[in-house]
């Protein structure tokens, strides 16, 4: 049957301030008129006021209509009394500034009424599992929209109800306006790179004539569009540099399109490239063509806004200057979910495949271009490795001998050479053997013969050079702890940059000259932000001890001089999957956070990740996925057992992966933290590959379709495992971040968990904690949002800690 919930939602007259009351802004002045209407409204619902004016004029019954006309949701009776009471002050004693109206930090909110249909239900071999909104996965539907408005009328006026919100925006702005520059890289003759003033939405990209160069635009993102929601994805030139391939994405969507730009004059080509996605390009050495893999056989809907998976990725062969109607395949698979990915290699004679289903493991095809000639129809390719069993990454090649990374028997990761005359798997030969305990990251060809190596090392990262014939080691570059990003050079430059950042370095840019009788890496750029002075702070890793007596590692960033009584707020961040590490690295927020509310900030590297190569990886996949929650709930018990905070002022975060994590823990252990930071997480672990890009998720997670696999997934799906605590324990305040444009972690994962969890726990008694979503528009999964966006989430996420755990704001 179908059940409807009773409990109607807090309205957006919390606070009484104007950003909250936008039903009170249209023709009428905030004073005592409206101020008296509100009261009007409030002795409709409690009926204990007195003292009323005699008078009601026209202006005050228009107030009185709007107000009851817009208010749609009713507001707990407590409240009520609160404001009515204080209305009545005014009425007979005067005015008080409007802002002296607050809500109660302990005030219980309550939630939209939800439809809730039991009657759908799934059977997943054997087990009948019900999907009351399943509804919600309709993004499109006039219902879902209403539920998305609801929500966010209750969650914006609490979060702008936060009484230094404009402080947290105003020192997060203040803080981010600092010059930020990428390492520049060469191509062609022209260097380039892209530069921030501070608070431009998007990077620019700018063209320079050498290094001395101050430089000039080239490409401006920021003209792309007036509210900065239109990003510049990717770019690739073509080997002479002589033009640019870009891609466009709007609103944070994974489609692309590619336009082309001659470097030379700066304008465009006339032709467009639609329907790219999970993919970009690569050109050939003619400098004329491309090949590139794109979605032109979907229909409908290719916005961003979908939920439908795209499948039947082609291999695109493009011509520059011609239109894409002209376009042809050249490569495809009869697997529907594979993914191309693709190389020139380094003499342009070979086109290097490397296909993939999931997100690890890929296949291993080349073609020999030189023997095709001109490209005129589809592509023979000999097959190398045909079964999805290890990863294999194009590194370089002499003639027919390809090195390639990979972990096929190496699962820390080593460079072997393939020789493409004699491919078979007996005659590879390894060239940089594994190392016992640290991950070979990446690694890149330099100055023509050399491999230059990036190693994590107990979660820092470690760069090493290496001779390309031989594997030999010529140096390790000195460098702290912290994190190498940003890095450029091609195997025919001899100079080389990359850039270096911690929990307390911004950035720093390093050049490497091979020209110069010695080798060594010279600060190129320094990038200073306000008056940050990173000696005021302490960072360190430690090691902790997981359930099952696993070591992990936590780097725990604070204030030098702190005092850890156990009365410190803690933000606890984790990611734990796809063998993705994190390392250090600086982010303005968690200044804010340690600064003005003297926090601490902890990353915990639990399994799943990348951190330790693939058995650390392997320790958090399929059913070793509780491996990764026990982790994470053991990094909050050690923070609470060692001083550092305590459970009523721990705050967790993660998104996409780390947002399972984050709601998983919380439904396991919601006793361990006092605020939850959710975002645009993986929620529904049945039915997530059903959804864009979700299927290839499988090679973590499993699937429900599979019955052993059904069975762990169900016991940790944070959409099913919504319980309610024992012994009057709450849920601790939770706020799910999602966009309407996530076409990567589709917005129903976040829709119908909080409508479950809301529905199960948001009713309790004992639930004072807020339960909360925030819908964003134009955006996506993250990459490409705009700087503005950027600090208005930031800034809403600390006053939501702010307000659920009643934190001092200190200057």
């Amino acid at each position: 049957m179908t059940t409807t919930q009773r409990h109607p939602v807090l309205s957006p007259i919390q606070g009484l301030s104007i950003s909250t009351l936008p039903v009170l802004q249209a023709d009428l002045d905030f004073n005592d008129t409206t101020l008296f209407a509100v009261y009007c409204f409030i002795k409709n619902f409690v009926g204990t006021a007195s003292n009323t004016p005699s008078i009601i004029d026209k202006k005050i019954e228009q107030a009185l209509d709007l107000v009851k006309s817009h208010l749609l949701f009713a507001v707990h009776k407590e409240f009520y009394f609160v404001v009515g009471f204080r209305i009545l002050l005014v009425c007979k004693f005067g005015k008080p500034t409007l802002t002296s109206f607050t809500v109660p930090q302990t005030m219980k909110l309550e939630y939209p009424v939800v439809r809730r249909d039991e009657t759908v239900k799934d059977n997943y071999h054997g087990v009948e599992v019900i999907d009351p909104y399943r509804w919600l996965e309709n993004p499109d539907a006039e219902e879902t929209i209403d539920f998305v408005n609801k929500q966010n009328a209750i969650t914006n006026p609490f979060i702008n109800s936060c009484e230094y919100k404009d402080a947290i925006n105003n020192k997060l702005t203040k803080l981010w306006n600092y010059p930020k520059v990428s390492t520049p890289f060469l191509r062609g003759s022209k260097y380039y790179q892209f530069r921030n003033s501070g608070l431009q939405n998007q990077n620019v990209l700018y063209k320079l004539e050498n290094l001395d160069d101050e430089g000039k635009i080239y490409l401006d993102p920021n003209t792309f569009s007036k509210d900065g929601t239109v990003a510049l994805s990717h770019t690739s030139f073509s080997e002479d540099g002589q033009t640019l391939a870009y891609g466009i994405s709007a609103s944070g969507s994974d489609w692309l399109e590619i336009k082309f730009s001659d470097t030379n004059t700066g304008k465009d080509y006339d032709e467009v490239l639609k329907k790219v996605k999970y993919s970009f390009l690569s050109w050939s050495h003619d400098n004329k063509s491309c090949f590139y893999a794109a979605y032109l056989d979907q229909e409908g809907k290719t916005d961003g806004s979908e939920t439908e998976s795209s499948t039947n990725q082609k291999l695109y062969y493009h011509r520059l200057g011609t239109p894409q109607s002209e376009d042809f395949v050249v490569v495809e698979f009869d697997d529907p979910q594979i993914r191309s990915q693709t190389n020139i290699s380094d003499c342009g004679n070979y086109l290097v495949l490397t296909p993939i289903k999931g997100c690890k493991n890929n296949l291993l095809y080349y073609c020999d271009l030189k023997a095709v000639g001109q490209i005129t129809e589809k592509l023979s390719v000999t097959p190398i490795v045909t079964e999805f069993v290890a990863d294999y990454e194009y590194i370089a090649n002499n003639d027919s001998k390809f090195i390639f990374r990979t972990n096929k028997g190496a699962p820390n990761y080593q460079l072997i050479e393939i020789d493409f005359d004699n491919p078979k798997e007996e005659n590879w030969k390894i060239l940089i053997p594994e190392h016992p305990h640290d991950v070979l990251d990446w690694a890149k060809p330099i100055n023509n013969n050399y491999i230059v190596c990036c190693y994590i090392h107990d979660v820092k990262d470690t760069l090493s050079l290496f001779k390309m014939e031989a594997g030999e080691k010529i140096l390790d570059f000195p460098l702290e702890v912290g994190s190498i990003v940003g890095f450029s050079g091609k195997r025919q430059h001899t100079r080389m940059f990359f850039g270096f950042t911690s929990f307390l370095t911004p950035n720093v840019i390093y050049s490497v000259d091979f020209t110069k009788p010695q080798i060594k890496a010279e600060v190129w750029h320094e990038t200073t932000v306000g008056d940050f002075n990173p000696s005021n702070y302490e960072s360190k890793q430690i090691f902790y001890t997981s359930k099952d007596g696993t070591r992990i590692p936590m780097f725990l960033v604070y204030k030098k001089d702190m005092v850890l009584d156990g009365s410190n707020p803690c933000l606890l961040y984790g990611y734990g999957g796809f063998n993705v590490s994190i390392g250090p690295s600086f982010v303005i927020s968690r200044l804010i956070f340690m600064d003005n509310f003297n926090g601490i900030f902890a990353i915990a590297n639990i399994r799943g990740g990348g951190e330790y190569g693939e058995s650390w990886h392997n320790a958090g996949r399929f059913d070793n996925k509780q491996n990764v929650f026990d982790d994470f709930q053991y990094a909050a018990r050690y923070l609470v057992d060692e001083k550092y905070t305590s459970s009523n002022k721990l705050t967790i975060q993660g998104g996409s992966n780390g947002g399972l994590l984050v709601a998983a823990c919380i439904n396991q252990a919601p006793q361990l933290f006092g605020c939850a930071l959710c975002l645009v997480g993986v929620l529904d672990m049945l039915r997530y590959h059903k959804f864009t890009i979700g299927y290839a998720w499988k090679s973590d997670y499993g699937c429900s379709d599979d019955k052993e696999q059904f069975k762990y997934l169900y016991e940790y799906s944070p959409l099913h495992n919504i319980k309610i605590p024992p012994d009057g324990v709450q849920y601790p305040a939770t706020l799910l971040l999602t966009a309407d444009h996530d076409d990567r972690v589709v917005p129903l994962h976040s829709l119908k968990f909080i409508a479950e969890l809301q529905h199960q726990i948001g009713v309790l008694p004992q639930q004072n904690n807020q339960l909360l979503i925030r819908v964003d528009t134009k955006s996506g999964h993250g990459a490409g949002k705009p700087i503005s966006k950027v600090i208005e989430e930031q800034t809403e996420m600390l006053c939501f800690i702010q307000k659920s755990l009643q934190l001092p704001y200190t200057v």
